[in-house]
């Protein structure tokens, strides 16, 4: 099936899907809509994910960190084999990879050691979470506001733009900050249930869940912290004293979860775990890979992650939060915005991604906004202004999510070099390396051969074959005589491969 057939299946699907949710939403029917919601959530997922190939950042970094995992859980390794030498510091080309937090990792090479290694399977897991990020999403907007704020909240996160490209591998930090989003998500949640049902299980997982998603991106994660706080304050179902002990037990449990790794890596690997940390911290106070950005690049993107009219709700509900700053649900919300939003702002390095954990929060500020413009827009001589903004506010979020997903354009989702890569890999060469090939990182997740982009001297071709490397290089026209009349090496036209996004 053509890109182009399968997109418009996929839309047609969903566009025919939504309107039944809406029309069972009408009915009070909330199991049917939001049910057909992830449905629909979950086609979007899985047309945006099936790119038959890795894309250049940084899922093909992520999926060959996961596919060493497979074989060795406790030892993440980019170069898995390092032939030549290295910059440990080179996050790009290093041999043991603490770029990030390992759970994610483990996840992905979970769902490739037991389905396979392939572009599929790695990203089930994040497929998954934002599946069920969708039930969260209802849920916890049904808990801050109401029960149809909760609707059209879940259904802005099944058609985010942003989540589905991150879903897919398409964006950079992609899998990374989709776990950082579930677990985050998935501890507030945890943390209703807690007050809900005042069983101490429910605060071990809220624990849990936090501890988790430090253990995606760090500690980002103790946002839930004061989240946590005010839920449990605006329940008034625990004294003073016994909201202390809990918390106590929260913290406990999460650093029960989170620290043991972070032990362990200094430990093992003590001069990769310094400089990662290091390098974690000057994000705050330098612009790292080219990712510096002015102060106000947060409060720009969100109108195109969000739509443009995401400007108009969110100063309406923080002007509500702070007017009446003891509806602590309001304040909860307004926190869960506004202090990533604040911190990653002030922060030098800066990417789009990296406040995506804000979503639902925005997603429920904007359904709140937009039910109280459609009560408001009743009794108002101009109606017409107001049903422009409520269709835009919905309209402007499905256009952006199209823009990401791409499904109505001509795409090679198949490339021919993935597919050489893979009948590269049939060969079953033993102690392979390739040299000369623009893709090295992909080529290593597709087969067992250890990969660079350039041709090294003579001497040390010969050196690696006299200890039984078995030298592979791409022809790309250029290769000098004196490599090619190398006894032992083996030249391969392999298909330049060019970026696909």
């Amino acid at each position: 099936m053509s890109n182009l057939l399968f997109g418009i299946l996929t839309i047609s699907f969903c566009a025919i899907g939504y309107f039944f949710s809406w029309r069972y939403w009408e009915k009070d029917n909330y199991k049917i809509a939001i049910f057909i919601i992830i449905i629909c959530g979950l086609a979007l997922r899985i047309y945006t994910s099936t790119d038959f190939f890795p894309h250049t950042w940084d899922e093909r970094y992520h999926a060959l960190v996961a596919k060493n995992l497979i074989q060795h859980p406790l030892t993440p390794t980019l170069y898995d084999n390092p032939i030549l030498p290295y910059d440990y510091k080179n996050w790009t080309a290093n041999h043991i990879w603490l770029h990030k937090q390992p759970l994610p990792l483990w996840t992905m090479a979970t769902s490739m050691w037991f389905f396979g290694v392939n572009e599929i399977t790695l990203r089930l897991p994040s497929i998954i979470l934002t599946t069920i990020g969708i039930w969260l999403t209802f849920l916890i907007g049904s808990y801050f506001i109401n029960r149809k704020v909760g609707y059209l909240s879940a259904f802005f996160y099944s058609i985010n733009g942003l989540i589905l490209e991150l879903t897919g591998g398409r964006g950079a930090t992609d899998h990374i900050d989709i776990f950082f989003l579930f677990f985050v998500e998935l501890s507030i949640y945890f943390s209703i249930v807690f007050v809900q049902k005042k069983k101490i299980i429910y605060n071990v997982l809220a624990g849990f869940t936090i501890g988790a998603a430090v253990l995606s991106k760090w500690l980002p994660a103790l946002i839930v912290l004061p989240i946590w706080l005010l839920i449990v304050i605006d329940s008034k179902n625990f004294k003073p004293k016994l909201i202390i002990i809990h918390f106590f037990i929260l913290m406990i449990t999460c650093i029960l979860i989170f620290l043991p790794w972070q032990l362990y890596i200094y430990k093992t690997f003590p001069l990769e775990a310094n400089w990662a940390s290091s390098f974690n911290f000057r994000h705050i106070t330098e612009a790292l890979d080219g990712h510096g950005e002015s102060f106000y690049y947060f409060f720009d993107k969100i109108r195109i992650n969000y739509g443009e009219l995401i400007y108009l709700p969110l100063l309406w509900f923080l002007w509500k939060t702070f007017k009446n700053i003891k509806n602590y649900r309001q304040l909860a919300i307004s926190i869960w915005f506004l202090i990533p939003f604040l911190f990653f702002s002030f922060a030098k390095t800066k990417m789009q991604a990296y406040i995506i954990f804000i979503s639902p929060a925005l997603f429920i500020i904007t359904s709140e906004f937009w039910f109280m413009l459609s009560a408001y827009r009743k009794n108002h001589k101009l109606k017409w202004l107001f049903n422009l903004i409520l269709f835009l506010l919905i309209a402007l979020p499905i256009r952006y999510s199209i823009e990401r997903i791409k499904p109505f354009q001509m795409r090679d989702r198949n490339p021919q070099w993935v597919i050489e890569l893979k009948k590269l890999n049939n060969k079953e060469i033993k102690n392979g390396v390739l040299f000369n090939y623009d893709k090295p990182i992909e080529a290593m997740f597709y087969t067992n051969l250890t990969a660079y982009t350039d041709i090294p001297e003579k001497k040390v071709i010969t050196d690696l074959i006299n200890k039984g490397y078995k030298i592979i290089i791409n022809d790309d026209g250029n290769i000098p005589e004196v490599i090619k009349t190398i006894k032992g090496v083996t030249i391969e036209n392999l298909t330049i491969a060019k970026s696909e996004k």
